[in-house]
């Protein structure tokens, strides 16, 4: 059975004395049940698994700890676990689960606790308020090219078009039935149960276009006045960057910030949209695989996109900051940041551009490195396959 990579930092963290109640962060669809009950197919004390989909009420949280405790209690273990399942839709559930967690702590009852995630701005908010100093979180981002290809036999083409998706990786070979998949059973799950039942949305129309057109875009630079003009009833920019976070907070899109040694300017600049899974775009769009292969300038915004996803998925894992750059005709696709050393990486991908924006971006920020992927390059395959920490080494 295959085992993403970190399945050994969860049973690293739980082999060790009760400390920290552990998070798994990370958007729908990624594995983080799986990873969980291949853990607990090993794991010899007593567990309880409940998902937070069926809780009605706050007491039901309570419940799940109860059943536990009496399990605990009544097989005289040195040990139990505790696994809940989209914790954030418990009303107040970090006040809940610290009452139980504290309780457990004086009563020196060895209960250990997991909690798994997929919407990360309200799990944020709960941890900063009121679990301070009791938990750990680990970040299980979307697959990578390594693990589509080790799991499921994907070539460097299969994993551009069809992205790092797990669970319809065996509908691949009916195009129209996988696309279907995404859009229903990712895409519309992930809208309505991370983000509108979860946080007030004036405009959900508005969010869901925003959605469509940041596929479409992804790999592009579009202003705020700009998306403004490309939807309607677009609201106001405030609007715009607030839905664009929750798309992002979702695993879903992200707005990359323009670097900068300012950070006012930062916070300023047109969004570059970026995608974290290319399976995104690929089911939003009308035409198939083998048409956008055969225009070199479109499928080029694949290529770069799945460049794209592989450092902001890893970007998150190992905190450093991912941006773009542009100036006047002068643009870098990618900008690393991590502490005081800054990569610059641009993509030759099939796009036409009207220059290279290394030499301009190197005179102005005196960066660490820079790297070209593709042509004339690192070959995308071997870009794809290494972890974004060796490139500071």
């Amino acid at each position: 059975m295959f085992k993403r990579p970190y399945y050994s930092r969860i049973e690293q963290r739980l082999g060790m004395e009760r400390k920290f109640i552990q998070v798994l962060m990370g958007p729908r669809q990624v594995g983080k049940t799986t990873l969980v009950r291949q853990f607990l197919d090993k794991y010899s004390f007593p567990w309880h698994y409940a998902s937070a989909d069926e809780a009605t009420q706050q007491l039901w949280l309570q419940q799940q700890w109860e059943i536990i405790r009496l399990k605990l209690n009544s097989t005289g273990a040195k040990e139990a676990l505790l696994v809940i399942d989209e914790i954030q839709k418990v009303p107040d559930w970090s006040n809940l689960v610290k009452i139980q967690w504290d309780k457990d702590s004086f009563d020196k009852r060895p209960l250990k606790v997991i909690l798994l995630v997929s919407s990360q701005l309200m799990l944020q908010k709960g941890l900063s308020e009121s679990l301070a100093g009791r938990f750990e979180v680990t970040m299980l981002p979307h697959w990578s090219y390594r693990e589509m290809k080790d799991a499921f036999g994907f070539t460097l083409e299969d994993y551009i078009w069809f992205g790092g998706y797990p669970g319809p990786a065996d509908l691949v070979s009916d195009e129209t039935r996988w696309k279907e998949y995404i859009r229903h059973s990712l895409v519309e799950t992930t809208i309505m149960r991370d983000i509108l039942l979860l946080t007030r949305i004036d405009k959900p129309a508005l969010l869901r276009n925003l959605f469509d057109l940041a596929c479409s875009w992804s790999g592009q630079i579009l202003s705020y006045n700009k998306i403004l003009g490309q939807l309607k009833d677009a609201g106001n920019t405030t609007t715009l960057a607030h839905y664009l976070k929750l798309l992002e907070g979702a695993g879903m899109i992200k707005g990359l910030e323009k670097y900068s040694q300012s950070t006012i300017r930062q916070r300023a600049s047109s969004p570059k949209f970026q995608v974290f899974n290319t399976a995104l775009m690929s089911a939003i769009s009308p035409n198939q695989r083998q048409e956008i292969a055969e225009q070199p300038e479109i499928y080029g915004r694949w290529v770069e996109s799945a460049i794209g996803s592989h450092l902001l998925n890893q970007s998150l894992t190992e905190q450093i900051n991912l941006y773009y750059w542009r100036e006047g005709n002068h643009e870098v696709d990618f900008v690393l940041q991590k502490g005081n050393k800054v990569i610059g990486i641009e993509v030759k991908s099939g796009r036409n551009k009207s220059s290279s924006g290394i030499p301009e971006f190197t005179k102005r920020f005196n960066p660490g490195k820079v790297l070209l992927v593709g042509r004339e390059g690192i070959p995308v395959e071997d870009f794809l396959g290494v972890p974004i920490s060796a490139l500071f080494i």
